[in-house]
Formats: structure tokens, C-alpha cells, sequence
């Protein structure tokens, strides 16, 4: 069963996300929904937090962008509990985009390689050292679990230019080819 998603403005995507553990309620469960959840919007990434859940667990499949990317090709994981414990290499910039922010992408930096901990779906840990775009996918999801949003990466100037897009995506105003969830009400203004 595919969740709703929540958008931009709810308060579980600013919370750092919970660790879990295997006696985590339907934990099968709750990844299976998040895999067909990121694959009918489509998506590379989801995070818990983009489901309402505040807790540490991301479900990836690269397989999006393996026509421009052809190393992330069968680029699947689950990762539970994830850390991201170093992050080396030079900067380079692309065009992210989210889930919970329908209609909106914006360049950011970030390094190419990092060194990841963290579990399965059957808690084995694990680390690794990933690089290139799987390494940004797993930054971009990780900062979910951190209460970050790859816009808190974009200048001031250009927060301020999104300011109206991102109301009206907290508003419900934007167009998304699925199932979203509303943050609470709350009185906002919008920029004249």
C-alpha cells in the first residue's frame, strides 16, 4: 500500500528521526509500502520522515538515473539506522529535487564519496564507501533523517525567491502525480 507523502511545511520533516530496532512494529511492512510508495511517485529515495515516520530508515533504488548514471544500475538498498561517518572529494553540483517538494529543484553541492554505517532489513551492519550519484541520493535522504531539506543547502537570496513555491506546496497548491500529506494548519502569509 503506497503512503501519502508528506510536504514541505510538516513539522516530522524538521525532527531528527528516531533509531530503531529489529522489534520495530511491522518494520517488513512499513519498508515494503515505502519501496511501492518511491516507485509509483516516481522516486530514487524515501525517507521515513516523508511518510510521517520519524525514524531512522531509508529504501533507495538508483535504477532512475542509470541511462546518465550507468554505475547505480541495481543500486538497491534498505538502510537502517544510517551514519554517514565521513564525507571527502571535491564538490560538484546537481539538480536536486524531493518528494516533499513537489514542482521544485535547485543545484546543491555536495562531496562525492562518503564512508555510510548502517543495518539491513535484517539489521547485519554494514559499512561501505560509495561514491558519485548513489553517494548524493544516500546524502540527500540521510539529511531527512537529520530534519534537513535540500533546500536548507541553497543561498538566503534563494530561499527567499522560493518562498511563495513553497507555500503554496504546504498549502496543497502544487501538482503532485500522487497521494500527499498536508501539514497541519497554520495561518502563513504569502510574499506580495
Amino acid at each position: 500500500m503506497a503512503y501519502p507523502i508528506v510536504a514541505y511545511g510538516h513539522p516530522v520533516l524538521r525532527k531528527i528521526a528516531k533509531s530503531i530496532d529489529k522489534d520495530y512494529p511491522n518494520l517488513n511492512e512499513i519498508i515494503e509500502n515505502m519501496k511501492e510508495t518511491m516507485h509509483e511517485a516516481p522516486g530514487v529515495g524515501l525517507a521515513a520522515p516523508q511518510v510521517n515516520l520519524s525514524i531512522r530508515l531509508i529504501v533507495m533504488d538508483a535504477g532512475l538515473y542509470k541511462t546518465d548514471y550507468p554505475e547505480v544500475e541495481g543500486f538497491n538498498r534498505v538502510l537502517i539506522n544510517p551514519r554517514i561517518v565521513k564525507e571527502e572529494g571535491e564538490e560538484w553540483e546537481f539538480n536536486e529535487a524531493c518528494l516533499s517538494l513537489p514542482g521544485l529543484a535547485e543545484y546543491v553541492m555536495r562531496k562525492p564519496i562518503i564512508t555510510l554505517k548502517y543495518q539491513d532489513e535484517n539489521f547485519d551492519k554494514h559499512e561501505e564507501v560509495i561514491d558519485g550519484m548513489a553517494a548524493r541520493i544516500i546524502q540527500h535522504e540521510h539529511d531527512h533523517l537529520e530534519g534537513i531539506l535540500f533546500i536548507d543547502h541553497v543561498s538566503s537570496l534563494k530561499k527567499v525567491l522560493l518562498k511563495n513555491k513553497l507555500y503554496d506546496i504546504s498549502t496543497g497548491e502544487a501538482n503532485a502525480a500522487y497521494k500527499m500529506a498536508l501539514p497541519p494548519i497554520r495561518k502563513k502569509k504569502r510574499l506580495k
